[in-house]
C-alpha cells in the first residue's frame, strides 16, 4: 500500500468575524468614559476655586503697623483703617472713578517693602500706601497716594462719615459744627470771599480734617484739589479733570488731634482790645477827610456821652484812603519814597482820642487810583502787580480782577521789592492817622485760579494768602488780616467772616460754629463779625436778634458793633 503523508497548515488560526466586530462596538464606550473622567476633573477644579474665593474673607489686610492697618474691602472697593489690636474702624475710604468697581484681590507690588503696599488698574491709575514718619510722637501715620496714569482719569477719595464727626478743613457761609451737616459741590480746595461767592469756601481754610475717631485726614498743600461735601454721608477729595496730577493725603492716626498742624502764636502779648473794650465800626460820612474827622468826633462824643471812652473806633477801607488821599506823609510819588524817615518816627496824634483808631488797608489798587497810575509812570507796573505769565519775548501784563465792584490790580507778593514798598507804605499810614491797629482786606483767595489762568508755582493753591500773612506779620501785633491759611503761627488777629442779619446758620445759628471752627484751626486770636450781622451791609432790623447775639458774644474775648445798642434797642440794653 502506497501511503501518503497528510499535510497541516502550522501558521495561526485566523480571527473569526464576530471578534472583530465586538471590539469595534467597544471603543466609543472607552471615548464616553474619558471625557466623562475629564469634565469631572474640570467640575472638581470649579468647585475648588469657587470654594476658594467664597470662603476668602471680605476685608484683606494689606498694610499692617504697630498700632493700625490699611485693609481692602473687596465688596465696595474701599480702603479700611483699623486700630489694633482690636481691630476697631476708624476711617473708611470709598475709592471712587476706579476703572474696576470690584477689582481682584490685591496683588502687591512691593511686597520686598513690608513698608509699602503697591497696586495698580493695568494703564489707568496706581495706588500706592505707605507708613511714613509720625507727624507727633504717639501717632502712626499711612500715606495714601493715587496717581492717574492718563490725563482723562479722575481720581475720588470719599471718606465716610458713619460714625465719624469731621472737624477743620475750609469756612463755609452756613457753618456747621462738626462738618457733617454742610453741603457743597465739588469746587476747588482753597480760600475765598464768601461776599463774592456765597456758595464757595470761606477764608479761614486748612488742608486737614479731624476725625472723631482719632484720625486726621492731612492734604499735601502743593495738590490742587476738589473737595465736595455730601451731608451726613462723607466728603471726597477729587483731582480736577484733565490734569494728570497724583492724590496725596496722609492719614495720622492717634495721639492728641491738638498737636495736628494748628498751633497758637506765641508773641501776641497783648489784648486785643485792652480789657475786652468794644470795637466801633465808623459808617458815617466819607465823602471828605473833612467829613470823616467830624463824623469820627462825632461818634467819640456818642460814646462818652455813654460812658463807653474804651475802646477801638474801626475806619473802613474807603474811609483810609480818603483819608490817606489828604494826609502829606501818605503821598509819596515814588515807592522809595515810603521808607520812614528818621524826622517823622513820631506818632500822630489820634483822631478818636481817647479810644483807639483802626484804619483798613487792602493788596488792591483800582486801576483809576493814583496809587497805580505812579506804578505805570515809573516803569513798576510789572514788577507791583500780580501778572499773567507772558510769552516769550514778550512783556507782562497786570492781572486785573474784581474787587468791591472796581477793576483792580492786585500786589505781588513773590517780589521783595514789591512787599518792602507795601508794608513801608502801611507803616507810614499807620503813624500819619496815628493808628493802633491796621486792619488788612482782601489777603483771601487765588486771582490766578478765579481767571482759569495759570499761576506761578509759589502762588498755587492759598499761597498768596500764606505769603502775604508772612509779610504782614513784621507789622507788629496790631495787624489783621482778614484770612488764615497754614499761618495760624503767625502774631495775626483774624477778622471773621461776616455774617446775615438773621437767626439761620448763615446768621445767628452760625456763630458759635464759626467761633469753635477758628479755635479748632488754631486761630484763636479772632474778632467776631459785629453784633447782628454785616453781610451786605445789612443792619438788624430784629430787637430781639440783636440782644440775643450779644448774649452769645459777651463770653467772647472780643466784641464788635456796627449798629450803637442806643440805636436798635436801647430800652432793652
Amino acid at each position: 500500500d502506497l501511503t501518503m503523508p497528510l499535510s497541516r497548515h502550522t501558521g495561526q488560526i485566523p480571527e473569526s468575524t464576530w471578534t472583530l466586530t465586538f471590539r469595534e462596538m467597544t471603543e466609543p464606550w472607552k471615548g464616553a468614559v474619558g471625557c466623562l473622567g475629564v469634565a469631572v476633573f474640570f467640575a472638581m477644579t470649579i468647585g475648588i476655586i469657587s470654594w476658594q474665593a467664597l470662603e476668602q474673607p471680605p476685608e484683606e489686610w494689606v498694610l499692617r503697623g504697630r498700632d493700625a492697618g490699611m485693609l481692602w474691602e473687596r465688596g465696595r472697593g474701599a480702603l479700611l483703617l483699623r486700630a489694633l489690636p482690636a481691630g476697631r474702624p476708624v476711617l473708611a475710604i470709598a475709592v471712587g472713578s476706579v476703572p474696576a468697581t470690584e477689582p481682584p484681590p490685591p496683588r502687591d507690588r512691593c511686597w520686598h517693602d513690608g513698608r509699602q503696599f503697591c497696586y495698580s488698574w493695568e494703564e489707568d491709575a496706581e495706588l500706592r500706601l505707605s507708613l511714613e514718619p509720625p507727624a507727633a510722637p504717639g501717632t502712626e501715620c499711612y500715606g495714601v497716594r493715587w496717581t492717574p496714569l492718563r490725563p482723562d482719569v479722575t481720581l475720588k477719595d470719599c471718606f465716610s462719615m458713619a460714625n465719624v464727626s469731621w472737624y477743620g478743613g475750609p469756612s463755609i457761609r452756613a457753618q456747621r459744627w462738626p462738618l457733617n451737616g454742610a453741603e457743597s459741590p465739588a469746587q476747588p480746595l482753597v480760600s475765598g470771599d464768601l461776599s463774592a461767592n456765597p456758595g464757595g469756601f470761606g477764608p479761614l481754610l486748612e488742608r486737614y480734617f479731624l476725625g472723631s475717631t482719632g484720625v486726621t485726614v492731612t492734604v499735601a498743600p502743593d495738590v490742587s484739589l476738589l473737595l465736595s461735601l455730601e451731608s451726613h454721608r462723607q466728603f471726597c477729595l477729587e483731582t480736577p479733570a484733565g490734569r494728570a496730577e497724583p492724590l496725596h493725603a496722609p492719614c495720622p492716626h492717634g495721639g492728641n488731634p491738638s498737636e495736628c498742624p494748628a498751633c497758637s502764636p506765641k508773641h501776641l502779648t497783648r489784648d486785643f482790645p485792652p480789657c475786652r473794650s468794644p470795637i466801633w465800626r465808623y459808617h458815617g460820612p466819607e465823602g471828605s477827610a473833612a467829613k470823616i474827622k467830624r463824623g469820627l468826633k462825632s461818634l467819640v462824643r456818642r460814646l462818652k456821652r455813654h460812658r463807653l471812652q474804651e475802646g477801638v473806633v474801626a475806619l473802613g477801607e474807603r474811609g483810609t484812603a480818603v483819608l490817606a488821599a489828604a494826609t502829606p506823609y501818605s503821598r509819596p510819588c515814588r515807592p522809595q519814597d515810603l521808607v520812614p524817615s528818621g524826622r517823622r518816627k513820631r506818632q500822630a496824634p489820634a483822631l478818636v482820642e481817647p479810644l483807639e483808631l483802626s484804619i483798613t488797608l487792602s493788596p488792591y489798587a483800582g486801576v483809576t487810583s493814583p496809587l497805580f497810575q505812579r506804578s505805570l509812570r515809573g516803569g513798576e507796573a510789572a514788577g507791583y502787580w500780580l501778572s499773567r505769565q507772558p510769552r516769550p519775548g514778550a512783556s507782562s501784563i497786570p492781572l486785573l480782577t474784581t474787587w468791591k465792584g472796581q477793576l483792580c490790580a492786585r500786589l505781588n507778593v513773590t517780589s521783595e521789592a514789591a512787599l518792602g514798598w507795601y508794608l513801608a507804605r502801611a507803616r507810614r499810614l499807620r503813624q500819619a492817622l496815628g493808628a493802633t491797629y491796621v486792619a488788612f482786606e482782601g489777603v483771601e483767595g487765588n486771582s490766578f485760579l478765579e481767571q482759569d489762568v495759570p499761576a506761578p508755582a509759589e502762588l498755587e493753591g492759598d499761597g498768596y494768602t500764606e505769603a502775604l500773612a508772612a509779610a504782614l506779620a513784621t507789622l507788629g501785633n496790631g495787624t489783621i488780616i482778614s484770612a488764615g491759611s497754614r499761618s495760624s503761627h503767625f502774631p495775626l488777629f483774624v477778622q471773621m467772616s461776616p455774617l446775615c442779619s438773621d437767626w439761620s446758620h448763615a446768621g445767628l445759628k452760625g456763630l458759635i460754629p464759626s467761633v469753635l471752627h477758628y479755635s479748632l484751626l488754631g486761630y484763636n486770636f479772632f474778632i467776631p463779625d459785629v453784633v447782628g450781622g454785616s453781610e451786605a451791609g445789612a443792619t438788624p432790623g430784629d430787637p430781639e436778634l440783636f440782644v440775643r447775639w450779644l448774649q452769645i458774644v459777651t463770653f467772647l474775648p472780643v466784641m464788635a458793633f456796627g449798629t450803637p445798642p442806643w440805636l436798635c434797642c436801647d430800652t432793652w440794653v
